[in-house]
């Protein structure tokens, strides 16, 4: 069984600015997406599906249009804040989406079989999508056992300012018991240091810790369960504009009822992505030396 490619690339990259997910980085210009893509062809992947937004459809299927079509069926999908469970519309003072968990729903009406969820933006390296694509491609579609690719904490960092990540915490036979989700990690004296929204530090961490960079492995089966958390999550903080229902959320919660499980990939892949824009030059640098090496072509899609 071919398994699909989720790409969630409807963030509003406010700290970045711009449509980064299609920000041509690459040697002949190609986004991080088009490595991601070409690392998904070459390992099995059958469909891509873009979750987007209306506003920058023309955009996005204006960059994309002539690549892969060949190679690869694409899909879009739209994530819409006003998409709610129960007749529900979205509270007036709400700017953002609803976050990740939200936009993997956006394409529950489109994929009916193993899935990986990725983010737009972040270059995972071909060894953790190929990976994660072996995995699905032998899913049992009957069961709620889902994966995540871990990646080690400092090796996931910016440069430039503080970092989203969630914490995975597993145990010994590598089942997730936890996601922590730090808000504003940051590499600081030697250690990586988590603040709150005051400034006040909560924790340090070595670096070695595995965090998630939503690379997700899903069945089809995930849809009905992450409705009936978002439901949840809708009932406790619609009214809260800042309030996102995140995966790693969804999967705590489902964790604790019993209701699915998470096992850990973890993997050695460099990650790379582009929070801020003076991340970009260490992206193009990095690429150009990825190419050089010979794991991708200088043109991906000639």
């Amino acid at each position: 069984m071919q398994p699909t490619l989720l790409v969630l690339a409807a963030g509003m990259g406010s700290r970045y600015g711009g449509v980064k997910q299609i920000d041509g980085v690459g040697t002949s210009g190609e986004a991080i997406i088009d490595y991601s893509i070409y690392d998904a062809i070459r390992s099995g992947f059958g469909r891509a599906v873009f979750v987007i937004r209306r506003d920058i459809e023309a955009d996005v299927k204006e960059f994309f249009a002539g690549k892969f079509e060949d190679r690869i069926k694409v899909d879009y999908v739209f994530q819409d804040m006003n998409d709610l469970p129960g007749g529900r519309s979205a509270p007036a003072d709400r700017k953002k989406p609803w976050g990740t968990a939200h936009a993997v729903l956006a394409a529950r009406e489109v994929i009916d079989e193993p899935f990986a969820v990725i983010n737009g933006d972040d270059f995972y390296g071909s060894a953790a999508i190929g990976a994660l694509g072996a995995s699905l491609a032998a899913a049992d579609l009957s069961n709620t056992d889902y994966s995540v690719v871990g990646y080690r904490m400092d090796k996931t960092l910016s440069d430039h300012g503080t970092v989203s990540r969630g914490v995975v915490e597993s145990d010994s036979d590598g089942w997730v018991t936890g996601f922590e989700e730090h808000k504003k990690l940051e590499r600081k004296d030697g250690a990586v240091t988590s603040w709150d929204a005051s400034g006040a530090a909560i924790v340090s961490f070595t670096g070695n810790e595995t965090v998630s960079m939503n690379l997700f492995g899903f069945n089809p089966n995930v849809f009905p369960l992450f409705v009936s958390q978002f439901e949840r999550f809708l009932d406790e903080s619609a009214d809260d504009p800042t309030a996102e229902f995140f995966i790693p959320l969804a999967i705590n919660r489902l964790r604790a009822a019993g209701s699915a499980r998470m096992r850990v990939l973890p993997t050695d892949s460099d990650w790379f992505g582009v929070t801020y824009q003076e991340d970009r030059p260490k992206v193009v640098e990095k690429i150009r030396a990825l190419v050089a090496a010979g794991d991708y072509p200088e043109a991906l899609w000639k």
